[in-house]
């Protein structure tokens, strides 16, 4: 008895080890190879349209790699360019946007300090001043305090948006480097797809390519179900919310709807990122009926979200949408922005394994050895 228990604690414990140790290589190895799984990624998913011009249309392998890819990639740099275009135009609109924001400030600010209760208190705050001498020290140096702060945060604020320009502009050669060498790899993994695919699986025992397949079914499914699912909501949300927009008659609706459908991705805040502080806005600049319609929009985004949402998740990924939330919030605190996909993707390979009787079958190996 005491020996079979040893056994199975000896079997856990080279689970436990085998499983940090295959961890501890893929965080190892990831930022070595990551171009190369994501050229392995797209010869995947290019595969169907390959194997079309090459069977049907009985051209050469390398010839159908080669145009498909190049089809993919003019298509891929078209959409960029349109949205970089549309993102200049945007922002040109916005800085127009932005200082009759300031003009509206600086108007409220100045029609606020000459108001007569706020002229009053000012000269009831000089009296004080010139009444006792020994504040003022005090009181300037505070003053001076909260000037120098205000400013090293607007310093600060100034240049962390100068980096981030910096950062993006000159890390677009490390970018391009990457997008070829990922194009490359696609062309040499599509190219011998087959060959590669049957020499990887020939590694492997029977009974693991048996339980490999079924869990890379499993999961291809449910991880085509989440970004599924993920752009049936983001549609959704910008069709909805642009639809809104021409009815109330808000220039640049299309624009708006689709940063609004793309802002929807955030998690927990979602749509309210974006329309609060839109209707917050209009509220304090006067326009109350264009808040008002604004606010009715907002509403029925919110409604429609809570019937479509759940019904999506569980038909397109069979997950719980309040799993979901945790996953993306555990992946958020673990490995920041990036973790809102590493998080939902975690619990659906979880899922899939247990569903594939992963689980089962390594509970069966620590308790009989089997």
């Amino acid at each position: 008895m005491g020996r079979h228990i040893w056994g199975q604690w000896l079997r856990l414990i080279a689970v436990i080890a085998v499983a940090a140790g295959g961890a501890f290589f893929i965080w190892w190895a990831l930022p070595l190879v990551y171009p190369f799984l994501l050229g392995w990624l797209l010869a995947y998913a290019l595969n169907p349209l390959v194997d079309l011009l090459h069977i049907k249309g009985r051209a050469p392998r390398w010839l159908a790699v080669t145009i498909v890819l190049a089809v993919f990639t003019l298509a891929m740099l078209t959409v960029i360019s349109a949205l970089v275009m549309r993102l200049v135009n945007e922002i040109i609109l916005l800085s127009g946007s932005l200082q009759h924001l300031v003009s509206w400030v600086e108007q409220s600010f100045n029609e606020l300090m000459e108001r007569p209760e706020l002229q009053l208190l000012i000269d009831r705050i000089n009296t004080f001043y010139q009444q006792n001498p020994g504040y003022q020290e005090t009181i300037n140096g505070r003053i001076t305090d909260t000037a120098q702060a205000l400013a090293k945060a607007g310093t600060s604020l100034i240049g962390s948006f100068l980096n981030g320009i910096v950062n993006v502009l000159s890390s677009l050669p490390e970018v391009a480097t990457i997008a070829a060498i990922v194009l490359l790899a696609s062309f040499f993994i599509s190219k011998d797809w087959h060959r590669l695919m049957g020499k990887f699986a020939s590694g492997f025992p029977e009974p693991f390519r048996k339980r490999a397949g079924t869990v890379w079914h499993e999961l291809r499914n449910a991880l085509f179900g989440y970004v599924r699912a993920q752009l049936i909501m983001i549609t959704i949300t910008a069709v909805v919310v642009t639809a809104g927009l021409i009815v109330i008659g808000v220039k640049n609706a299309v624009s708006i709807g689709m940063l609004i459908g793309l802002v929807d991705l955030l998690p927990y805040l979602g749509v309210g990122a974006a329309m609060i502080p839109w209707i917050a806005y209009v509220f304090l600049t006067g326009d109350a009926w264009l808040g008002a319609k604004l606010s009715i929009l907002y509403g029925i985004v919110l409604v429609a979200r809570q019937f479509i949402e759940p019904k999506v998740l569980a038909s397109s990924v069979g997950l719980d949408p309040l799993s979901t939330l945790v996953a993306m919030f555990v992946g958020l605190k673990l490995f920041g922005f990036a973790g809102l996909i590493v998080g939902p993707v975690t619990l659906i390979l979880l899922a899939t394994c247990r569903r594939a009787g992963v689980f089962r079958d390594i509970g069966r190996f620590i308790v009989h050895g089997k």
